[in-house]
Formats: C-alpha cells, sequence, structure tokens
C-alpha cells in the first residue's frame, strides 16, 4: 500500500488551472520526485498535501484514508519559501519550534543536541537567528522539520543555498531516513540529485502530468540505442569499417585512449555491433550510454509543449 495517494487532483487560481487531474502514487520508505519547470504546478501539489489549501476536485489518501488535518502531525514539510524569527536565539527557536510538532522539552532537548552537533551548530545555540548564514540557517529549518521522525518529509527544494558539501551531508541524512522507513516527496531541479536519490519520479508540465514512473523503467524507456567504445588503433580504419547499420557520432580522446560514440540503427543490437568492431579495432572498453535524467526532463517538456 502507497503511503500517499493523489487522485484527479485539480486546482485552479483566478482563471488558471494550476493543476489538470493530476495523480500519483507514493510508495512506503521510497524517496519520490516531483519535477518540472517553474510555474507548472509542484509547490500547489505540496500544500495541498500539507494541508495548506484545498483542491478543487480530486482527492488526498494517507495511508488509505482520505487525508485530514490530523495527518500533518505525521509529515515534515519544508517549503521553498523559507523564514525564521531572526530576533529569537537559534536553540530557543529550535526547541519552541520541536515542542510544537509534539515534543516534550527533555526529548526535544536530547534531538536538537544530536542534530546540533551532527549540523555543527552547537556553537550558534545562544545566537540570535540574524546572526546565522544563508546556509546555517537553512540547516536549522531542515532539524526542525524532521526533529519530530515524521513518517512522510516533504522538500521542496531543499539543496537551495548549500555548498556541494553540505549538500552531500543532507542527502546523506534523506538516505538514512529512508532506510529507518521515512518517506521522503522532495521537489528540485538538480537532476543529478534525481538520479542519485530517487526511485521513482512524477514529471509535471502545464499543471499536468506528462512523465512518470520508476527512475529505472524510465531511463530504460528513453533508450537511445547509443554506445560508447575505447578502443586502440586508426581512427580511419574504424569509421571506414562500420557497417551502413551503425552510425559513428563522435570520436574523442579520454585517459584510456580514444572514445567513439557509436548508435545502432533499428533492427540490429549490441552484439552485432562488437562482432563488427572486433574485426576492425582493439576494443578496451564498451558500455550503452543511457540519457540522463536532465536529458529526459528536456525531451518530455520540449514533447509536451
Amino acid at each position: 500500500m502507497s503511503i500517499l495517494t493523489a487522485q484527479e487532483v485539480v486546482k485552479d487560481f483566478r482563471g488558471h488551472r494550476a493543476l489538470d487531474r493530476v495523480s500519483m502514487e507514493v510508495p512506503h520508505a521510497s524517496i519520490y520526485g516531483l519535477l518540472g519547470p517553474n510555474g507548472a504546478g509542484k509547490t500547489t501539489l505540496l500544500r495541498i498535501i500539507n494541508q495548506i489549501t484545498a483542491p478543487d476536485e480530486g482527492s488526498i489518501f494517507f495511508e488509505g484514508h482520505h487525508m485530514g488535518r490530523e495527518d500533518t502531525a505525521r509529515i515534515g514539510y519544508l517549503p521553498e519559501e523559507r523564514g525564521l524569527y531572526k530576533k529569537m536565539k537559534v536553540g530557543e527557536l529550535a526547541l519552541y519550534l520541536a515542542q510544537l510538532k509534539g515534543l516534550s522539552r527533555s526529548d526535544a532537548m536530547k534531538r536538537l543536541s544530536i542534530w546540533f552537533e551532527k549540523f555543527e551548530l552547537g556553537a550558534w545555540w545562544s545566537k540570535k537567528v540574524e546572526e546565522l548564514s544563508k546556509g546555517m540557517a537553512q540547516k536549522v529549518q531542515f532539524i526542525t522539520t524532521v526533529i519530530h521522525e515524521p513518517r512522510l518529509l516533504i522538500f521542496d527544494e531543499p539543496f537551495s543555498g548549500f555548498d556541494p558539501i553540505n549538500v552531500n551531508l543532507l542527502k546523506r541524512e534523506i538516505l538514512q531516513m529512508k532506510n529507518n522507513g521515512a518517506t521522503i516527496i522532495f521537489s528540485t531541479h538538480n537532476m543529478a540529485s534525481v538520479e542519485e536519490l530517487c526511485d521513482h519520479i512524477t514529471l509535471i508540465n502545464e499543471a499536468e502530468t506528462i512523465l512518470q514512473g520508476e527512475i529505472t523503467s524510465i531511463r530504460e524507456n528513453y533508450r537511445t540505442s547509443k554506445y560508447r567504445v575505447t578502443f586502440t588503433g586508426d581512427q580511419g580504419k574504424l569509421s571506414r569499417g562500420l557497417r551502413d547499420c551503425f552510425e559513428l557520432e563522435q570520436v574523442d580522446q579520454n585517459g584510456m585512449g580514444q572514445q567513439a560514440t557509436i548508435r545502432i540503427k533499428e533492427g540490429y543490437g549490441s552484439q552485432d555491433l562488437i562482432r563488427n568492431l572486433l574485426d576492425i579495432t582493439n576494443i578496451k572498453a564498451f558500455y550503452e550510454v543511457l540519457p540522463s535524467m536532465n536529458d529526459i526532463f528536456i525531451q518530455a517538456v520540449t514533447e509536451h509543449e
């Protein structure tokens, strides 16, 4: 059973349709990417899931029942538009927000102590929020989002404003939470993070779902029949010796030698290409080039427009 299901969700704002019958199913203990260009409707759907606004049509189910206000206690939501009380001290604010999530003061202190040490924020406990850098402030918000260990975590552009070291820190924590049984939905424009973290995605464009499914299946469906071959020998012999059913697209150099990109035409397979290459050159490496999620994103959105 999925932890969260959206069924045929519709939302209009003053004559503008923000969501047009969008559906998705988020499996338990998975990382689910909600993707799309700016203005596609992603944040609107996240706000509906968090009961901040209501759909005009359609339904949201949480663990098999119609989602209600009481379910938001089991959700941690980090919106893209963030803010903290700047005049409060960092520790006091974190403790206050943790208690709002239902933790006792003693439990909140124990958990915050662990998180502040992990994120190297201990020295900032007694300083005012306004003294924090943007990255440090976002660490505090991340902590207060996850402190109550919710079943479902929703992150809207969670890596925005972080340097690569802290991005990796957050990624490790997100993966650990998944391993501990949490489900994560996150919206991002960083397709490399999608490839690295996500099990499933939904891609929305102009309020509609245009692509959905498991990452591995989607990349498989967008295969281009291209292969990279590292070889030694005469480049001219390679280009002259390829049969008509193969197309040599590019040749360049890497640390191992010359590398060619070859596309296999319809009706032929990788074994045909290998047999042809063995007759004309020495192969050092051979692998299929699967399209990146960035390429798939661009292609799917372009085809939908």
